[in-house]
């Protein structure tokens, strides 16, 4: 296929679990992927792409990615906020510069990616947004009170950006992940607690990368959601479902 006429997308935090099962995902359907991460992609990039090593956490590197894009494409159909960052321990032991590094990678390079993906959206005649937030943002657990609120704020953010881009038909939406077979979520349990946590899942088990990857494309993908904006879904297992005290 002519390359001209393929959807692009660009897809933060491309190198983890979720965001390298969406890249491999959305190039099998044909879309051409534009790739983010501060760590080295692991495996074969789509060679009809570009990956992107960068931190987006950094307001200059976040404007150099965008420099890179331009250089490749005058619009995006799609762009995939995943990139994450995860501090481990009790609010009262968090210093202001780990809460603000959670907030910058996870909360404040959407609001400044927004900003630079507009344009590119809003010329190829609108397009996608699709916020990566978390099960965290509507139940938590503790230590993981500066994740919680940065995924939390990313839903509100999701809603205002779903009004603001509305009249350039660009849809805002997030989906909600819970527990993932990821790198992040295995750096911070052993096999027990993963068991363990499995178990508290509605469906038995914690989900796979690639089952994220296609809520994601849900979303993305106009055929299949071209009415729904400013929404969040849960993909959790269930785990929401059910009540703690059961």
């Amino acid at each position: 296929m002519d390359n001209s006429k393929k959807r692009i997308v660009l897809i933060t935090g491309a190198a983890g679990g979720i965001g390298s099962a969406t890249v491999n995902l959305f190039h099998e359907k044909n879309w051409l992927v534009i790739g983010v991460d501060r760590a080295k992609f692991s495996g074969v990039f789509p060679d009809d792409g570009v990956f992107v090593q960068a931190d987006i956490s950094d307001p200059t590197q976040l404007e150099n990615i965008y420099q890179n894009v331009s250089k490749f494409t005058d619009s995006l159909d799609a762009v995939i906020n995943n990139a994450a960052f995860q501090v481990v321990k009790p609010l009262l032991e968090t210093s202001v510069e780990e809460w603000d590094a959670v907030m910058a990678s996870n909360l404040r390079s959407v609001f400044l990616g927004a900003k630079l993906s507009h344009p590119l959206l809003k010329n190829h005649g609108g397009g996608a947004i699709v916020n990566v937030s978390s099960v965290h943002a509507v139940a938590t657990s503790a230590n993981v009170g500066s994740y919680a609120a940065s995924k939390g704020g990313l839903l509100a953010l999701t809603r205002s950006m779903a009004i603001e881009f509305a009249k350039d038909n660009i849809r805002v939406n997030a989906i909600l992940p819970g527990a993932v077979d990821t790198p992040m979520l295995s750096a911070h349990l052993d096999q027990a607690r993963l068991e363990n946590l499995a178990l508290k899942t509605v469906i038995g088990r914690i989900g796979k990368p690639i089952e994220l990857a296609h809520a994601i494309y849900f979303l993305a993908d106009e055929e299949q959601s071209s009415f729904m904006t400013g929404q969040s879904i849960l993909v959790d297992g269930g785990a929401t479902a059910k009540l703690s005290t059961e």
